[in-house]
């Protein structure tokens, strides 16, 4: 979905703020293979996924670990740049041909500070993310490699479809052998 008509469903827009966001957001074509960002660098922009698969992935050891996948209507943004003013741990990475926009925070945040409903927005958007994340550390911590399987089909259950193998197993902490031997079990 089109990053305004996304926002207009989660708030009240008014037309002047919808411009606004149209020209400081831009629109970017990715192909599938292309990072984005790199692990270990500085990124102050946030992005939008209006069409496409990415995941945000870091380095353990040499290989790459995927952290997340976002799919169409979500945001991502590379916290410990924006708000610590850090390298990022992670990078990110198209999955699928993808269409992103992307703003750099600084101007996202004066138009925050000047419309209400944007604050509210972004405030629940945050929360929202601390949720997710506060998820993925518990099933990671108590949950079985087949209960996060199942949870992350349940949550996306087009992430077979669109997301390589071995990816998935690295995002759900296993082996490409044992999310084969999970998958087996249906």
């Amino acid at each position: 979905m089109e990053l305004i008509s996304y926002l207009k469903e989660q708030m009240k827009l008014d037309p002047g703020l919808e411009r606004k966001l149209e020209q400081a957001f831009r629109r970017d074509y990715y192909s599938k293979g292309h990072k984005i960002t790199e692990p270990g660098t500085l990124s102050n922009k946030v992005y939008f996924v209006e069409k496409g698969l990415v995941r945000t992935y870091y380095i353990k050891n040499g290989k790459e670990i995927t952290h997340h996948f976002f799919a169409e209507d979500k945001f991502t943004m590379p916290i410990e740049s924006i708000f610590y003013n850090g390298r990022s741990p992670y990078g990110i990475e198209v999955l699928e041909s993808s269409i992103i926009r992307s703003v750099r925070f600084p101007g996202l945040e004066e138009l925050i500070d000047g419309s209400t409903a944007l604050e509210k927005f972004i405030r629940m958007l945050l929360i929202d993310v601390l949720k997710t994340f506060s998820d993925r550390l518990s099933a990671l911590q108590f949950q079985s490699a087949h209960e996060r399987y199942q949870t992350m089909l349940e949550q996306n259950p087009n992430i077979l479809l669109r997301a390589p193998l071995g990816h998935i197993a690295s995002y759900l902490g296993i082996t490409q052998q044992t999310l084969s031997v999970i998958r087996a079990q249906k």
